[in-house]
């Protein structure tokens, strides 16, 4: 019996281990061994256009020290991060406690801020891009300049044209976070809040001190993936700017791109690469590591 048991044990963990093979394959082939490369070309000079490799050391992460447009980069991505993650955190808050409260139109509410996420990144650039064209070629500048306002050339600005992409791109992906937020919304505990109303809290009231500390769990998640996601931005930098104008709006994920595929330079693109990857990591450790502060619950 024992044996039979035993054989029988064996059998579903075959089963059990045949059945993530595929998923844990195309982990390590697609990304494992990826992840892995792009830490050893760091520390090599190696150029696709020539062929030419070789082992040196830290003279890539040397380069980046010295590379005035790196540090460029840099400040772009940390722009366009200030400029994403506050704001589709509180539009997506602020929908969500509306749509959770059953407005009006909730329904309808909720299938047009989803549309976007399950549109394609391109479709959703190129059609934004078309949005904010110069001159009254461009909707947007049409419909300004019917209450007298003339509407700037969006994409080929300085200023306007880092405004431009994060509009788009916090457009593209407020659907997932209102979604994330309504399920906090609708999960917190009605007694909690009906003794807040009883003892006269008003709603501001009632959202600062009640709502927003139960819902402080799932705002440090969706922040996390926000701030991720904001960092590896590619698609609506590529295809509404180019990274311009004059390198405005090229972020580490673009610049770690042009290196690569422009100037064939993979041993650089590497190591941006790489501080990219770092820069994520502690991002995410410092933001995860405050959960237990901001979190209304103790663990």
């Amino acid at each position: 019996m024992l044996g039979k048991q035993s054989k029988l044990a064996r059998g579903e963990a075959v089963t059990g281990y045949l059945f993530i093979l595929p998923q844990m394959l195309g982990f390590i082939i697609l990304v494992l061994v990826p992840l892995v490369m792009v830490f050893v070309y760091s520390f090599e000079s190696r150029n696709l256009l020539f062929g030419n490799m070789g082992f040196t050391g830290l003279d890539n992460y040397q380069t980046l020290v010295e590379d005035d447009l790196f540090f460029i980069t840099l400040k772009n991505t940390i722009v366009f991060s200030l400029g994403v993650v506050p704001l589709n955190l509180v539009l997506s808050l602020a929908l969500a406690l509306y749509l959770g409260a059953n407005a009006s139109g909730a329904k309808v509410v909720r299938s047009v801020i989803f549309l976007p996420v399950i549109t394609s990144g391109v479709a959703w650039a190129i059609v934004f891009k078309y949005l904010f064209q110069g001159g009254e070629a461009g909707p947007i500048n049409y419909i300004l300049s019917f209450i007298g306002i003339e509407g700037p050339n969006w994409l080929h600005e300085k200023g306007w044209a880092m405004f431009a992409v994060v509009i788009s791109r916090v457009l593209k992906n407020l659907g997932m976070n209102v979604l994330i937020f309504m399920g906090a919304v609708m999960n917190l505990p009605q007694d909690v809040l009906e003794a807040g109303r009883i003892d006269g809290a008003t709603k501001p009231v009632l959202f600062w001190k009640i709502k927003l500390p139960l819902l402080m769990p799932s705002i440090l998640m969706v922040m996390i993936v926000t701030v991720i996601g904001s960092m590896r931005v590619f698609d609506t930098i590529k295809l509404m700017t180019d990274g311009g104008p004059e390198g405005s709006t090229m972020v580490l994920v673009y610049y770690i791109y042009h290196q690569a595929f422009r100037t064939f330079n993979i041993g650089y693109a590497s190591a941006v690469a790489v501080v990219l990857f770092l820069i994520v990591l502690g991002l995410t450790i410092i933001q995860w590591s405050l959960r237990k502060r901001a979190s209304y619950y103790e663990e």
